[in-house]
């Protein structure tokens, strides 16, 4: 009798041992996912609703490209998921991502170069340094624009889950020198990070200028409204000396369910002198011949060349069309972007920036090919070196 007491009580103790770890676990599944409400952002409402309802791209409650596209393409016996799991590629480099840290000049606490230099030196100045994947900084005539920051651990709504980093970030965001602007592309969780945005709230005094309707998750982020520039396709915002112009993309939105509540764009971002022009997300479509014609020519290039495949063709541009891209804008130097540091197709690591080489030497088109932190002078840019086949 006794046995069989102690038996029962054991068993009691197990349930609740077991009751008791499972009730832990989902406390610390719930810890985990405390921001991913958050990080889903905002929706439009109010005054932003009403001027999405009369935007040009807005139609039937969600904005829309120039022409019709197809986020996927089915692909008769084809199996992504099974491809992305038994795949062949090598999706990731083999060593480590070399890293180059800028300058102290920089750095945070460094004066705007505007402050501290000739007017004379600075008047041309035009420099690209690429921090990985599409967060790149233009030093442009003096002043400080930052694109498409992304700096946690995983482009994702949560920090347990999601594409990881493959390298680090060159700089912490706590590092990085005073910025005039920073420009979003569009609402993808590679290019609009919440933990980003918050650093940047903090330490930064810069406003956002970002496409119609993303003001809604920067909003909800505690961004104030007088940091928040919406613009539409075609609009310009003048800031520190510099017109900055949202400009047509074709590619799409979404960090739910729904998709498309929000807009995507490329930018223009021009001084008095020195011109750049950054994809964002995009396939390759008539609008860049536009953007040349009426924004161009332009000094740089940043494009667009990773996380392309046969089954979304239209919304990401393939490295050859991104040099036909390149080509119709009227630009002078190509730096490719979108590549290297998150795992988001399923083609080889280097195989984007490899094809990119191939076809700009073919066509004569220069290229500077930058590691994570370098700064690139766009008027001596450096020799293309191959660096990444070493830890590919």
């Amino acid at each position: 009798m006794a046995r069989a007491q102690s038996t029962d009580v054991e068993r009691s103790l197990g349930r609740r041992m077991r009751g008791a770890a499972g009730l832990a676990a989902l406390a610390g599944l719930a810890w985990v996912a405390r921001d991913v409400p958050a990080a889903l952002g905002g929706r439009l409402s109010g005054a932003r609703a009403e001027r999405a309802a009369r935007s040009p791209q807005f139609r039937e409650g969600t904005f829309h490209n120039q022409v019709g596209t197809r986020t996927m393409v089915a692909e008769p016996g084809r199996n992504l998921l099974r491809e992305l799991i038994f795949g062949k590629q090598k999706r990731r480099p083999t060593a480590a991502v070399p890293l180059l840290r800028p300058s102290a000049s920089g750095l945070a606490g460094a004066p705007a170069a505007a402050d501290t230099a000739d007017t004379a030196d600075t008047a041309d100045e035009l420099n690209i340094v690429w921090y990985g994947h599409a967060s790149t900084l233009i030093e442009i005539e003096g002043r400080r624009v930052l694109l498409d920051p992304v700096w946690s651990e995983r482009c994702s709504p949560s920090g347990l889950v999601g594409p990881r980093r493959l390298h680090e970030p060159p700089v912490r965001l706590d590092e990085l020198p005073p910025l005039d602007a920073i420009l979003i592309s569009h609402d993808h969780y590679d290019h609009l990070d919440m933990a980003t945005v918050r650093a940047l709230l903090v330490g930064q005094s810069a406003p956002f200028l970002v496409p119609l309707g993303v003001g809604a998750h920067l909003d909800r982020w505690g961004v104030p409204a007088e940091r928040i520039i919406e613009l539409d396709w075609s609009e310009s915002h003048r800031v520190a000396g510099l017109e900055i112009t949202a400009t047509a993309a074709q590619h799409f939105s979404g960090r739910g369910l729904r998709r498309d509540g929000t807009l995507w764009s490329s930018w223009v971002v021009a001084g008095a002198r020195r011109r750049v022009f950054y994809t964002g997300d995009s396939g390759y479509f008539d609008g860049y011949a536009t953007i040349g014609a009426e924004h161009g020519p332009f000094d740089v290039t940043l494009m667009q060349i990773g996380a392309y495949d046969r089954a979304w063709p239209t919304i990401h541009m393939f490295p050859e069309e991104a040099v036909d891209a390149h080509l119709d804008l009227r630009g002078g130097l190509f730096v490719p972007v979108h590549w290297a540091t998150f795992n988001l197709a399923l083609h080889d690591w280097s195989e984007p920036v490899d094809r990119l080489w191939a076809e700009a030497k073919a066509r004569d088109v220069r290229l500077a090919v930058p590691r994570p932190g370098e700064r690139v002078v766009v008027d001596q840019p450096p020799a293309v070196d191959g660096w990444w086949q070493s830890v590919a």
